[in-house]
């Protein structure tokens, strides 16, 4: 079977009927996960301490999903309109921009205080046209560049990805240091053609001070077991918060979201949820 990305590009590729058979698959819910709780173990943030993240390829919200769960607040941007309406379906709880991250980012500097991306930047790396600022190194050099430009100093991005070759990681690291990170390559499960995945940990600002992270190796049906535990146990506490705390900031809040959305037909705010209504006279 053909690697997606080169079937078509993205946002022709997951389409309106593409994006909710991903969305909806549990399979890939279950790697996508644990591929997003990896990545917060690679982000290092500062523990119990709420962060602002840029999900980078966000799709229908899956990532931002856990990325909320742990408390922390996110901006999503992906390529693909139809992944993004079934992130607004799904009532994610993140900002969402219709971006195509090949042409860089627009965020002021210093926006972001980490910033993750999920099976995403191998699809930089095919030209979609023969223009030459269409071309892969071209795009890695706009991503990278405004990336690193949209991150505080200093951070981390962590951004899991998919490589063809050797050579398409070299391309990636090579790219990335010209823009101005540090870090490289992080492989778990590298005896494993099942399991291996492939992390790029970039650093902003430290120079050489901080390490790139080691690699998970030995049994990766022990880690997979460890993601499912705490997988459960967020979605319970996530389930049991929306069952039993229906509070008025509770209510308050998803009406502002509603309305912020440009749904219509919100109930306007009552003496048991916040402003209390005009008499009708």
């Amino acid at each position: 079977m053909s690697r997606p990305e080169l079937i078509a590009p993205p946002e022709i590729y997951y389409g309106d009927t593409e994006a909710k058979k991903y969305t909806q698959n549990s399979r890939i819910q279950q790697i996508q996960a644990e591929m997003t709780y990896r990545a917060l173990e690679l982000l290092n943030l500062p523990p119990d301490q709420p962060a602002f993240l840029l999900d980078i390829g966000c799709g229908s919200g899956l990532s931002g999903e856990i990325l909320e769960e742990q408390g922390h607040a996110w901006v999503g941007v992906d390529i693909a309109p139809s992944m993004l309406e079934v992130a607004l379906e799904r009532e994610v709880e993140g900002d969402l921009f219709l971006q195509d991250i090949g042409q860089g980012f627009g965020f002021r500097p210093g926006s972001f205080d980490g910033a993750i991306s999920i099976s995403v930047i191998q699809w930089l790396l095919n030209a979609e046209t023969s223009h030459p600022s269409s071309s892969p190194p071209r795009r890695l050099t706009r991503f990278f560049t405004t990336l690193h430009s949209a991150l505080r100093n200093p951070s981390r991005a962590v951004l899991q990805f998919y490589p063809s070759s050797d050579d398409q990681i070299q391309l990636i690291t090579s790219i990335a240091q010209k823009a101005g990170f540090g870090g490289g390559v992080v492989v778990d499960y590298p005896n494993s053609k099942k399991a291996k995945k492939v992390f790029l940990c970039l650093f902003v600002g430290n120079g050489g001070g901080q390490q790139v992270p080691k690699g998970l190796e030995g049994e990766e049906a022990g880690e997979r077991a460890k993601f499912e535990k705490r997988r459960e146990r967020e979605k319970r506490r996530k389930d049991s918060k929306k069952n039993n705390v229906k509070d008025r900031d509770w209510i308050l809040k998803k009406k502002d979201l509603y309305r912020r959305r440009g749904k219509e037909d919100v109930p306007r705010d009552s003496q048991y949820t916040g402003r209390k209504r005009r008499p009708a006279f």
